[in-house]
């Protein structure tokens, strides 16, 4: 069967014979996009397919083979990728290649780059890592406070939330204990009170693939309560209040906003951002249990994504620019049920 009708007259007779520039509508090349792409763990990708067609000395053409071609992980435990589909899920730290093939061609690949989850490997590039907030101070055995790590890269995306790929370290660990991210399903960067009074000081760690270690600014978790001078050895009743904290971790200094009602829905309870009278850190208080949506604003180009460790649920449905589902990268909007203080880091570049 001819790609193109190309036919020989012979009198009235209709011969199906090739001519000069015609071969048949079979795909003489691939072409994946993106041909790379870094991801968080739990994050997805779709890669799409192009198939090149060529017509002899015709111009040739370009066909969307997505759902034609037979995807595959060389790692498929870093991502996996569906055969049929191309969409991608990051599960653990690593590098895969992306391989769409279909018979008759020599196939294509693309590489993903999984920043992981535990064990401090974060991907290549990282020249820096700052934790947040600046310290936290408890009164009783068991209470705990939340901080969140980002990562400063040689490369586009320059900030990145890296809580749960990198690796966890506390001076005192009769003062506080903290979670690495990924290895029981924990969220990194979850300091807790351990009884004995004092502090903690607290880093993070991650290595790049070259084998250098990055190492983070320090931080303080303290068990001290202001009245009795000691790290109350009683469990603290649940607080009835809780304060959530925003801040900005990119570069963006001048744009961005990120807003949120008070609980009975009056605006603006935080209006944090440096068009905002708070400034680029701002806090609210709420009862405990209390539902907080926080919303981003520009939206677009400008926004790089929620932090990972704040317990963010992403808007529901899907993004209408892409059609798939939101990430954490993408959702104008960030629900957070308050159980305790917490922080949320917005990047906006």
């Amino acid at each position: 069967m001819f790609g193109r009708n190309c036919f020989k007259i012979l009198g009235l007779i209709y011969i199906a014979l090739p001519i000069a520039g015609c071969v048949n509508t079979v795909v003489s090349s691939l072409q994946i996009s993106p041909a790379t792409q870094s991801l968080a763990v739990g994050q997805t990708v779709q890669f799409s397919a192009l198939g090149t067609i060529a017509h002899g000395s015709h111009p040739s053409t370009t066909l969307n083979v997505t759902n034609q071609v037979t995807w595959s992980s060389s790692t498929p435990a870093v991502s996996s990728i569906g055969a049929t589909t191309g969409l991608a899920t990051a599960l653990t730290a690593g590098t895969t290649t992306i391989t769409a093939s279909m018979p008759g061609t020599e196939g294509a690949t693309a590489t993903v780059t999984v920043i992981g989850s535990g064990g401090g490997s974060v991907g290549a590039g990282l020249v820096s890592i700052d934790i947040v907030p600046g310290g936290i101070t408890v009164s009783n055995k068991g209470m705990t406070g939340q901080f969140l790590a980002f990562g400063t890269f040689a490369t586009a995306p320059l900030t990145r939330d890296i809580t749960n790929s990198v690796v966890w370290i506390t001076t005192s660990p009769e003062v506080a204990s903290i979670s690495n991210g990924g290895v029981t399903g924990e969220i990194g960067g979850l300091a807790t009170a351990m009884g004995y009074t004092g502090d903690s000081v607290l880093y993070a760690e991650a290595t790049n693939p070259d084998g250098t270690v990055i190492l983070s600014n320090s931080e303080t978790f303290t068990c001290k309560d202001p009245q009795a001078n000691i790290c109350i050895q009683s469990v603290a009743v649940p607080e009835t209040f809780a304060t959530i904290t925003v801040f900005n971790a990119g570069e963006n200094s001048t744009t961005w906003l990120v807003t949120a009602p008070s609980d009975t829905g009056t605006p603006n309870l935080i209006s944090c951002g440096p068009g905002s009278t708070t400034g680029s850190v701002c806090t609210g208080t709420y009862e405990n249990n209390s539902v907080v949506t926080l919303t981003e604003s520009p939206t677009g180009s400008g926004f790089g994504g929620w932090s990972a460790g704040s317990g963010c649920v992403v808007k529901s449905g899907n993004n209408p620019s892409t059609g798939k589902p939101y990430t954490l990268l993408d959702s104008p909007t960030c629900t957070v049920t308050l159980t305790g203080d917490t922080s949320v880091g917005a990047i906006f570049y």
